[in-house]
């Protein structure tokens, strides 16, 4: 006989309690049908990853245990389940200050209607995308409590995500008994970050010589994407199962002891993905939970006849489908008739709504208006400019009028380098592609040409599209290369730089010419004002612009 252990790898919905707990209590339901008498919700499963800021209010922390409550009552009635719940614990100290904050991020067991053991998480990450030292205290104590029933009984251990990367909080579970360890986890994906995972734990069981059930909610919140990728090991570090990435399910493992006394799990094995699978799985999870968790009907995006606004188009529509997607091309007198051609033949390819509005007649008229203030000053960046703002106006107006949400198109690249401007291009309200380089941005589109993961269309991108030189075509025979070093070169700094943390002679050393490094650098501390005001955007590496990036704007450190 082997104990069933199912993992609930749901997407949750920050603050929507009752809706958190209605999908727990039917996939709990579900899953003890199904045979399972141990099952184990992700971190803070009742009030979703990461809350933030609702963590310091005494009325939401109040209602998550309420809540907590009413999911064991909801289950009272199934003899022999043990449920392991994720969520907020404490908060009735009521001061400014948070370091006497009272808060656990916690784990509390619950059999029959009855709390039987809680666990307080003790290393809370404080890093890149993390902030739970705003929030919680750490706990100090170990977790171990019986599962099964006779001699199918088994002494499980505790820890939440963090816990388990450090060898401590393991080795006093051990010690403390535990014959089998889960690991309730929500930890935000940047690419190879589930490989990541799988080959830490691997160490932890290794070194505690126990077998472990690692579980991970999937959904998108805010910038951040939680991918699934729930997965078990054996004792020895062997995979023992693994569910899949950017899906909702709920794996059960079977965990039996064999004629060596040492307990095993086993389970069906999700095979790995290619990193542009993930990638691109990742995008359009992001992009679907947040127009659907935020309520908005649709999306609305500028479609240029370049790659960002056509990769991102692709996305929309794999996220959404073409009946929620519209796209707008507003040609100047600088657009290349290829422009509107390829983007015409896009969005026909894709099925969606495509609107054409010239911006010459606003155009003349800013520059009728403001030819007596600009004297004889020649063209420069302030054309160019306007023609990016009448864009980004019309494309508002757009989403006021029908309540869709704009999304914008400018790459992380671009966002490095201010190469994209304020009210412009970057007008809108959530930046699909402000985490992927230039040249990731090509790589991307040639694998969605390959690929049709969401059966909508078959190579829906124009290959010239991907092929011609990128222009921002706000001038006569623009190319950014004008502007900027060529993109091989500068997202090759730009990730020495800005998510490795490199400093500029270390670059240099690195085969880089000095004075493209320090054009670049000097790019990415002037515009930092501008990436302050840019909208929200999908993470999808271990660094992006938002909330793993704080930088002064005002700042004269050169290095």
């Amino acid at each position: 006989m082997a104990i069933k252990i199912c993992v609930l790898q749901l997407n949750f919905v920050v603050g929507d309690l009752q809706g958190n707990a209605r999908k727990i209590i039917a996939a709990a339901n579900s899953a003890y049908e199904d045979g399972a008498r141990l099952v184990l919700t992700p971190e803070l499963a009742i009030c979703g990853y990461a809350a933030e800021d609702l963590f310091l209010r005494d009325s939401f922390t109040e209602a998550c245990l309420e809540t907590v409550h009413q999911v064991a009552q909801a289950l009272s009635d199934l003899p022999g389940l043990a449920l392991v719940l994720g969520h907020p614990l404490g908060g009735h100290a009521r001061t400014r200050s948070v370091a006497t904050s009272y808060r656990y991020n916690a784990l509390s067991v619950w059999r029959e209607g009855r709390q039987v053991a809680v666990y307080a998480k003790r290393e809370l990450p404080n890093y890149q995308v993390f902030d739970e030292r705003r929030y919680f205290r750490p706990g100090e104590q170990v977790c171990v409590f019986e599962a099964g029933t006779g001699a199918q009984r088994v002494r499980v251990g505790l820890l939440i995500c963090e816990d388990a990367w450090f060898d401590q909080p393991a080795r006093e579970t051990l010690n403390a008994g535990a014959e089998l360890l889960l690991v309730a986890n929500a930890s935000p994906f940047h690419l190879g970050k589930g490989l990541e995972r799988e080959e830490m734990m691997r160490r932890r069981t290794r070194d505690c010589g126990l077998p472990m059930i690692y579980a991970h909610l999937v959904g998108g919140q805010d910038e951040v994407i939680f991918e699934g990728h729930s997965f078990a090991l054996q004792a020895d570090g062997t995979l023992a199962g693994r569910a899949g990435s950017f899906v909702e399910e709920c794996p059960m493992f079977e965990l039996f002891r064999p004629a060596t006394g040492v307990w095993s799990l086993r389970a069906s094995i999700a095979p790995e993905r290619e990193a542009l699978a993930d990638l691109w799985d990742a995008l359009v999870l992001g992009v679907r939970d947040y127009v659907n968790k935020n309520g908005f009907p649709g999306v609305i995006i500028g479609l240029s006849g370049g790659v960002d606004s056509a990769l991102v188009l692709a996305v929309a529509v794999d996220a959404l489908g073409p009946s929620r997607v519209r796209c707008v091309m507003m040609p100047s007198p600088y657009t290349a008739d290829i422009s509107r051609i390829d983007a015409q033949e896009m969005a026909s390819r894709m099925g969606v709504q495509y609107d054409v509005i010239s911006i010459v007649p606003e155009f003349d008229a800013f520059l009728g208006s403001l030819a007596p203030h600009f004297g004889n000053r020649p063209a420069d960046a302030t054309e160019e400019n306007i023609q990016a703002r009448i864009r980004g106006t019309l494309l508002m107006a757009l989403s006021n009028k029908s309540g869709s949400i704009v999304l914008t198109t400018g790459n992380k690249s671009e966002m490095a380098t201010g190469y994209c401007t304020l009210y412009g291009d970057m007008a809108g309200g959530f930046a699909v592609i402000k985490d992927l380089t230039k040249t990731r941005v090509f790589s991307l589109a040639n694998w969605r040409n390959d690929h049709n993961p969401y059966q909508t269309c078959e190579a829906p991108i124009p290959q010239r599209i991907i092929s011609r030189p990128p222009s921002a075509e706000l001038r006569p025979d623009q190319t950014d290369q004008d502007s900027l070093p060529p993109y091989d070169v500068l997202d090759a700094i730009l990730c020495h730089y800005m998510e490795e943390d490199q400093s500029m002679d270390e670059i240099v050393a690195a085969g880089y010419e000095p004075e493209v490094v320090g054009k670049v650098i000097r790019l990415i501390k002037l515009n930092e004002y501008k990436r302050r005001q840019s909208p929200v955007g999908i993470r999808v590496t271990h660094r992006g612009f938002g909330k793993d990036w704080r930088y002064p704007i005002t700042n004269r450190f050169n290095g």
